[in-house]
């Protein structure tokens, strides 16, 4: 429940966390309440990527950069049709806002959206309660939504649970749509819907690769209606060990080319027998260092996942589609930040190589995916 008000910065707000932890601040963004998972971004650019990205759906995104909003919002940098997170956490928002493709400031946005956030807190005491504890349940309240702390922890308390949540479907398409290639058409790939963001199909298409974007739900038959060289499986929220994993086994079968990114590579990793869990805190920001096992070249990468796949660091493991072993690897926790298959074309990474805010570092990813349909076309 939200209303959208202007001065918000003069209302009063609090956070609560389900653990109990509060923190007092002020508005931002529209007045009313909201909930969600409280998780820490690391960027120091790149928010409005962040805020329209659909992974972020029902998530509460804490900033750990102080100084939030100094570009503003412009018409051209969102990922999505709207902002998905749930509530928005900045320490000292930006009071003006100064650039040459800024259309409005951060603050109307929010508003516009009806995005409940809060300010003017310590969020490097929040990062490390998050760092300590884990993410969890968090919500926000402004205005005439605070009321006593008993009340708001209760309410807190008794709102969704990420770990089994099915989200792919509340932030997809429901409607195929044709992203073209730019210049000569070269091959035709069926990308799955999980929360894509806008950039991934114009990496693809910058690779003269016509884009076919199926809603999550898609069949096994309306995947191959397009007649594809290859399918990509997107980014997307939720909760790995609630989706449907038909269409990936029928890719797998087939052994059509097949490339994932974040939730995709979870997708990918449940098909081939490996389990997924709950990461404490998760990996999200611009700034993870991610080393190509294949090469030994580090990345500095983007990410914004809260769950992994659990598969052995050590070996080559036996899966129902031929050999398959870990190929990038997480170096500040050893995270599996990448698989790929040994005897057919199929691979997948963790975090985000289409990245529009940057690093750059892993768009080779994309080449490689076109090597592989490549490969199988000759």
């Amino acid at each position: 429940m939200t209303t959208s008000t202007w001065g918000a910065a003069k209302v009063p707000a609090v956070l609560v966390l389900e653990d109990g932890r509060t923190f007092r601040g002020r508005a931002y963004g529209a007045v009313g309440e909201t909930f969600g998972e409280a998780v820490f971004n690391t960027g120091m650019t790149g928010y409005q990527e962040t805020l329209t990205d659909p992974s972020y759906h029902r998530q509460v995104v804490v900033m750990t950069a102080p100084h939030v909003g100094n570009t503003g919002v412009n018409d051209e940098d969102d990922e999505s049709q709207q902002i998905w997170v749930a509530g928005y956490v900045v320490r000292d928002p930006a009071r003006v806002h100064s650039n040459w493709r800024s259309r409005r400031s951060l603050d109307e946005q929010l508003v516009a959206q009806g995005v409940v956030g809060i300010s003017d807190i310590d969020t490097r005491a929040l990062t490390r309660h998050l760092r300590e504890r884990g993410a969890m349940r968090v919500g926000i309240f402004s205005g005439a939504a605070v009321m006593d702390d008993a009340t708001l922890l209760a309410k807190v308390q008794s709102s969704p649970q990420m770990k089994g949540a099915n989200l792919s479907a509340e932030v997809a398409t429901t409607q195929a749509y044709v992203v073209p290639a730019i210049g000569t058409k070269k091959f035709t790939v069926a990308a799955i819907d999980l929360g894509i963001k806008g950039m991934t199909p114009h990496r693809m298409a910058e690779r003269g690769i016509e884009v076919h974007v199926l809603p999550a739900t898609a069949t096994v038959e309306q995947v191959y209606a397009v007649n594809p060289d290859g399918v990509f499986l997107s980014n997307g929220p939720g909760d790995p060990a609630t989706a449907d994993l038909t269409v990936v086994k029928a890719v797998l079968e087939r052994k059509t080319p097949l490339f994932g990114i974040c939730f995709g590579n979870q997708l990918l990793g449940r098909s081939l027998g490996f389990g997924t869990y709950k990461l404490k805190y998760g990996h999200r920001g611009i700034n993870q260092p991610v080393q190509d096992r294949s090469t030994g070249k580090v990345e500095v990468t983007a990410h914004n996942h809260g769950f992994a796949v659990d598969a052995p660091l050590d070996k080559v493991s036996d899966t129902p589609y031929g050999r398959a072993e870990v190929s990038h690897v997480c170096l500040n926790d050893n995270v599996v930040e990448g698989l790929q298959l040994l005897d057919q074309p199929a691979f997948s990474v963790q975090y985000h190589p289409e990245a529009a805010a940057g690093p750059h570092d892993a768009a080779y990813l994309f080449d490689r995916f076109v090597s592989l349909m490549e490969g199988q076309r000759a």
